[in-house]
C-alpha cells in the first residue's frame, strides 16, 4: 500500500473540500445561517464551466493552463452571479424572520436547483471538456503518480484562500464583513449598507464554490444535477470540524476530512468512508461544539 499517494489523493480532495467550505463559514459568520443550497451552486458553477469549456480552449488554441485558468474564472463568475441572486431573490426577504424560516427556503431552494439542472442537462452524466493538456507523470522514486490537472488544483487552491484570507483581514469591504458578524446594529448605524456587503458575502463565498466545482471536475469529470449534494454536505462537515465561522478552521478541517477520507477509502471499510465522515461530525460535535479553531460564545437571552 503507497502511504504517499494515499496521502496525496486525500490532501487533494480536502482541497476541494475547502473552497466549498469557505462558503458555508463566510456566510455563517455574517448571518449565523447555513446556506445548504450551497452544493447546488458548486454544481451549477461546474456546468457552466462544461459550457464555457470549449470556447475557452478555442480562444487559447487547444489545451493549456491559460484555457483551464479562464475556464475556472468564467465558472466562478457564473457561481458568484447564481450565489447573489439566490441571496437576493431567496433569503433578503427572510433575513427579519427566525432562522429556521430560512434554512427551510434553503433547503428548498436546494431541491429547486438540482430539479432545474434535471430539466436543462437532463439526469444523463456529461463529460466535462478537456482545457489541460493530458499528461500523466510519475515519480518512481517516491512511487506517486499524478496528473497536470491535479498538481493544478493544489497550486491553485492555496492561492485562492490566501487571496481570500487577505480580502477579509486587510480591505474595509473584509472590515465591513466582520464588522457585521460582531454586531450588525451598531454597524446599521455607523452607515454600512448590509445588505451591499451580506450580497458581496455571498458572492465571495459562491465564487470559492463556483472555482471548487470546476477544479472538482478537473480531477473527477462526470457532472450529474446531484454531483453538489455529497461535497456540499462534507464540505459543511468540514466547517464545522475546523470551526464553522473561523476561515483557516474550515481549510484545516477541510484537509483533515480530506485526508481521513483517503485513508478510510484505502482500507477495508472503503464502502463505508462517507459513514466515517458523518461519523466525525457526531463525534466533534460531541467533544468539541466549536470545532478545533472555533470558539465558543454564549448568546444572551
Amino acid at each position: 500500500m503507497n502511504w504517499l499517494q494515499i496521502l496525496f489523493d486525500g490532501l487533494l480532495l480536502g482541497t476541494l473540500y475547502a473552497l466549498i467550505a469557505l462558503g458555508y463559514t463566510m456566510v455563517y459568520g455574517v448571518l449565523r445561517f447555513i446556506n445548504f443550497a450551497h452544493g447546488e451552486v458548486f454544481m451549477l458553477a461546474a456546468y457552466a464551466g462544461m459550457l464555457a469549456g470549449p470556447f475557452c480552449v478555442r480562444i487559447c488554441g487547444g489545451p493549456s493552463l491559460a484555457a483551464g485558468a479562464l475556464m475556472v474564472a468564467v465558472s466562478m463568475a457564473c457561481g458568484a452571479a447564481a450565489g447573489m441572486l439566490i441571496e437576493r431573490v431567496a433569503y433578503r426577504p427572510l433575513r427579519d424572520r427566525p432562522r429556521i424560516t430560512a434554512l427551510i427556503t434553503a433547503i428548498g431552494v436546494s431541491l429547486l436547483l438540482q430539479n432545474l439542472a434535471q430539466v436543462c442537462f437532463s439526469a444523463t452524466p456529461r463529460s466535462f471538456p478537456q482545457t489541460l493538456p493530458d499528461a500523466v507523470w510519475h515519480w518512481e522514486a517516491l512511487g506517486l503518480s499524478t496528473t497536470p490537472a491535479r498538481v493544478a488544483v493544489l497550486c491553485v487552491t492555496p492561492v485562492l484562500l490566501c487571496g481570500l484570507t487577505l480580502l477579509v483581514m486587510r480591505t474595509k469591504l473584509g472590515l465591513a464583513m466582520r464588522a457585521i458578524a460582531q454586531n450588525p446594529t451598531a454597524t446599521a448605524l455607523m452607515g454600512v449598507s448590509q445588505s451591499q456587503v451580506i450580497a458581496f458575502t455571498f458572492g465571495l463565498g459562491s465564487a470559492m464554490a463556483g472555482a471548487g466545482g470546476a477544479l472538482y471536475c478537473f480531477c473527477y469529470p462526470n457532472l450529474t444535477p446531484a454531483m453538489g449534494t455529497m461535497p456540499g454536505l462534507k464540505a459543511f462537515v468540514a466547517a464545522v470540524l475546523g470551526g464553522i465561522g473561523s476561515l483557516p478552521g474550515a481549510a484545516l478541517g477541510a484537509v483533515l476530512l480530506g485526508v481521513i477520507e483517503g485513508v478510510v477509502g484505502a482500507s477495508p471499510l472503503s464502502e463505508h468512508k462517507d459513514v466515517v465522515a458523518f461519523t466525525v461530525l457526531i463525534v466533534m460535535l460531541l467533544v468539541r461544539p466549536s470545532g478545533l479553531l472555533g470558539r465558543s460564545q454564549k448568546e444572551k437571552v
